[in-house]
């Protein structure tokens, strides 16, 4: 059984409502504010360097690294779909939806 502080699926919705509370602080005073007033291109761009910091971490075989690298994925992620107005609902929906579909068939039907 897993509590609060580390069940994923808690986790990721009280860092959603957090990242929410701060897209009205000033930049000055949070990094996610200074990131979500970058706008779209300054959230993907750091997504994507986090991604592929994630990507070297799990070459090199040092899961602790990975996990750290893996945890600012998830934070980047989630600011990024914030400042577009995608919410973890909307995401999952659509995993939901893929469900129990083979990743090949899905992957096609998107062609």
């Amino acid at each position: 059984m897993t509590d609060a502080s580390s069940d994923i699926g808690a986790v990721l919705k009280r860092l959603e409502a957090t990242i929410a509370a701060r897209k009205g602080a000033g930049a000055d005073q949070s990094y996610t504010a200074s990131l979500l007033a970058g706008g779209a291109q300054k959230c993907a761009k750091k997504f994507g360097e986090e991604a592929v910091e994630a990507a070297l971490a799990a070459v090199s075989g040092d899961k602790a690294h990975l996990t750290a690298e893996a945890a600012d994925v998830l934070y980047h992620l989630l600011v990024m779909l914030a400042e577009q107005g995608v919410s973890l609902d909307d995401v999952a929906a659509v995993l939901g939806a893929r469900e129990g579909t083979s990743g090949h068939d899905e992957k096609a039907s998107r062609k």
